[in-house]
């Protein structure tokens, strides 16, 4: 018999954590805001907005697959308030640099998450 590796932190608890976490794990320059995923409880939605001049603010649904393994997922892309195509170069680059960023974020909290 086989145990199920299911995440069994509580979500609002889960928040909590990645709040504090997810700052450290990007550029200090850059901010995020991390919520509740009110229709999947293992599920949290991260918002990323980048430094500088650009304006650009990234939105992702992260849901944990398993207690320690985490599906990151682009939902929007916008550049002040205009969605912008994210298939450009530049914007591909920053969405893999911000999906590894929530993964290293993810894989910090492993001491929470894999109870």
């Amino acid at each position: 018999m086989s145990k199920i590796d299911k995440l069994t932190i509580d979500q609002t608890r889960l928040v909590e954590e990645w709040k504090s976490m997810m700052p450290r794990t990007l550029e200090k320059t850059d901010q995020a805001r991390v919520w509740a995923d009110e229709a999947d409880p293992q599920a949290l939605r991260v918002h990323i907005t980048t430094s500088g001049h650009t304006g650009y603010t990234f939105d992702f649904k992260v849901t944990y697959v398993d207690s320690r393994e985490v599906k990151v997922e682009l939902t929007d892309v916008e550049q002040g308030t205009t969605h912008i195509d994210e298939r450009t170069d530049i914007i591909q680059a920053l969405v893999d640099d911000y999906v590894r960023h929530i993964h290293e974020c993810a894989q910090a909290l492993q001491q929470v998450t894999h109870a």
